[in-house]
């Protein structure tokens, strides 16, 4: 048909040559339908791409479903904030589905803050979960209780693999690694001296970091890279810290030409890189936060990898709604576009 909007149960029964009952049992999973009839019926429902009414499920159950998104709390402008965006606005079209979520925050820079948070959950209240997976034991401890419970899951920035989560939305962080190596290259030769750049964490490097910097050393293994990487470790708050830091590992090392954070907090050596008034330096990094963008429009970052944050907040809702309210098959791995930005185009990304 040329409109699937209009098409009704009875439709659907006419073109399988069953009842009415038959394809109510299938859409709604309840009730005996035999194996024959259910092909009949699952074929037509494809055909036409029939998708149930969301709204009179929901208003007919009277149910209210409870979601409990778990992220880093954020600071305005930060890359948490876009995700957590996302989430706002899938509340808001998805409202009338007796939706309720709970926001819960940790410091992302502090394993035993993210531990308390999740022991303190009582998931007795909770039908769904979107969550971010900076902290590798502990989130794959949390997602089996979550298994073991039958509550189902949705993971955000950085995927786990082998986890049950019902789905994934957000970007390969391995091939996220490879392209900032990439992105270097075009200004530097294979001989030059790389700069690694991290956040000072108590606790377990984040899950994305790790993966960026696995899908990075990739890249070097590929091109036979000849110079040194060197690592330094920053602080989130600490500025005479950083540039102290910084000082000594430029006058140490002349021969670094590039340097690299894996997470959003590429404007730390931004900003020293524009106090220090060198533009010689190829800076990467990730996520068009705002202190990010106004140091790649100044010509201090080379290039930021985006992952569409608030579209990852956005669809994790989505599909929770769809599972719980649909009880619909789910792809396990939504994998997003990985945008890469420059002055020249940063401005029309989604998330500016």
């Amino acid at each position: 048909m040329s409109n699937c909007k209009e098409i009704r149960i009875v439709d659907i029964a006419k073109m399988a040559g069953v009842s009415v009952g038959t394809v109510d049992r299938v859409i709604h999973n309840r009730g005996r339908v035999s194996a024959a009839n259910y092909t009949r019926v699952m074929t037509v429902l494809k055909e036409v791409d029939y998708r149930p009414n969301m709204v009179a499920r929901s208003l007919a159950s009277k149910k209210v479903y409870h979601i409990v998104v778990i992220i880093p709390a954020y600071a305005p402008g930060e890359y948490w904030e876009y995700i957590s965006r996302g989430v706002d606005r899938a509340v808001e079209d998805f409202r009338q589905y007796h939706l309720s979520v709970t926001k819960l925050y940790f410091d992302q820079f502090n394993e035993a803050s993210f531990e308390s948070l999740l022991r303190d959950i009582k998931l007795d209240e909770v039908d769904g979960v979107l969550l971010g997976t900076l902290f590798y034991d502990l989130v794959c401890s949390f997602s089996k209780e979550l298994d073991a419970r039958k509550i189902p899951y949705v993971y955000v920035d950085s995927d786990i693999p082998g986890e049950r989560r019902m789905a994934f939305i957000g970007t390969d962080s391995l091939v996220g690694g490879q392209i900032a190596a990439r992105i270097l290259f075009r200004n530097i030769t294979k001989e030059a001296d790389i700069l690694m750049a991290r956040i000072v964490h108590t606790g377990a490097e984040s899950t994305q970091a790790k993966n960026r910097l696995s899908g990075f050393n990739a890249y070097l293994t590929s091109i036979d890279y000849k110079g040194c990487m060197y690592r330094v470790d920053l602080d989130l708050s600490d500025d005479r810290h950083n540039y102290e830091i910084l000082d000594a590992i430029f006058h140490e090392h002349p021969n670094i030409k590039a340097a690299v954070i894996f997470n959003s907090k590429a404007y730390i050596v931004g900003e020293y890189l524009k106090n220090r008034n060198r533009k010689d330096i190829s800076l990467v990094g990730y996520d068009l936060i705002e202190k990010n963008a106004q140091l790649l429009e100044e010509g201090y970052i080379e290039a930021l990898i985006d992952q569409r944050p608030r579209m990852q907040g956005y669809m994790g809702v989505k599909l929770l709604c769809e599972r719980l309210i649909l009880n619909g098959e789910i792809g396990n791995n939504n994998l997003l576009p990985i945008d890469i930005l420059i002055k020249e185009n940063y401005k029309f990304s989604e998330t500016y």
